[in-house]
């Protein structure tokens, strides 16, 4: 089973680029800032550098989890793995899936069904005890929640 490392990196930036648009003062920027308690001079104290490279090795992360979500003849492929090496019943397994679902959309659904079900509840949890409101919880899980359809879109199809 090939990883494609291509669409690993395009997924991560497509995070950036989403988080970009997103974030914009025109989209849901001005409403993230305000309902984030952040100024424009806690804005301006930011290491942009750093920032912007832990997002990129986060997004690396979070595409390479995505893997096995969206992909599922990787399961297939780790319940083959022997301790000899892999079973004789993978090849004809994979002669017969191996391009099952491997679509964009199949990989969009499972995304959003990730930032739905991981996403939220975890963003959520933070807010709550951030004392954050609901317009905090579903402008950053949207965020989360279209980021991780498009990701996984990339992910399961681009072959």
């Amino acid at each position: 089973m090939e990883i494609n490392f291509l669409a690993i990196a395009v997924a991560a930036v497509s995070a950036l680029v989403v988080g970009f648009v997103w974030y914009n003062p025109k989209v849901f920027g001005g409403a993230w800032m305000q309902a984030a308690e952040m100024s424009e001079d806690k804005m301006k104290g930011a290491n942009m550098a750093k920032i912007f490279i832990l997002a990129f090795i986060f997004a690396i992360l979070l595409a390479m989890s995505l893997l096995p979500m969206t992909i599922h003849q990787m399961g297939a492929f780790s319940l083959a793995e022997g301790e000899l090496g892999m079973l004789p019943s993978f090849e004809p397994f994979m002669n017969d899936y191996k391009d099952a679902f491997r679509t964009y959309k199949h990989g969009a659904f499972h995304g959003v069904i990730a930032g739905v079900f991981i996403a939220l509840p975890i963003l959520g949890t933070n807010a709550l005890f951030e004392r954050k409101g609901a317009k905090y919880i579903f402008i950053n899980s949207g965020y989360w929640i279209v980021t991780l359809g498009i990701m996984g879109a990339i992910i399961c199809g681009w072959r």
